[in-house]
């Protein structure tokens, strides 16, 4: 880790262990960033908008962030190989905005937090979030980039995918984000 990632690090602890949580949350919607206004400590949607729905089974609601580019790069990597069912359309949610406190978007993810995935190539649509099981649902459908159940290929791989899910982010942008932000 360097330096700077260790000093961090220490700041957040310091900063957490002197914290002591109000025993009745109020969402102040003031702060000098530009989720201050958006993040607040209560879940459901906050409006009425329907999500968007395009022509192909595969539904993707999501932004530019590095989670939200995890399943396109999956979705495009399956096309590339050939997979025609890996079709899908793009539908983007701005976050800056507070689109993901839509009714639709809650509808599809009730932690409001992109990607989210609506499956509807079964007899009944299938709502996947989390960029994680995006990812090993979408692999598991398509029976590629896996290695077979059972197999010490296949627990390594799920080592890495939620580590990768789990740890890298407060190692790398996403720390700055909760840090700064959430």
């Amino acid at each position: 880790l360097t330096q700077e990632v260790r000093n961090n690090i220490r700041r957040t602890l310091t900063m957490t262990s002197q914290y002591t949580p109000p025993k009745v949350w109020v969402h102040e919607k003031k702060g000098d960033n530009e989720f201050a206004n958006i993040n607040a400590p209560v879940s459901g949607s906050r409006f009425d908008k329907e999500l968007p729905v395009g022509k192909h089974a595969l539904q993707l609601y999501s932004y530019g962030t590095p989670n939200g580019a995890k399943v396109t790069i999956l979705l495009e990597e399956l096309l590339a190989i050939g997979v025609k069912e890996a079709e899908y359309d793009a539908h983007v949610i701005p976050i800056s905005k507070g689109d993901q406190f839509s009714s639709g978007f809650v509808g599809v993810n009730p932690n409001s937090k992109i990607p989210a995935l609506v499956d509807k190539s079964g007899s009944k649509p299938v709502n996947v979030f989390e960029s994680a099981s995006i990812l090993v649902h979408l692999a598991e459908k398509f029976d590629k980039f896996l290695p077979k159940p059972g197999t010490p290929a296949r627990i390594q791989t799920f080592n890495w995918l939620f580590w990768a899910h789990g740890s890298a982010p407060f190692l790398g942008g996403g720390f700055g984000h909760f840090y700064n932000y959430a």
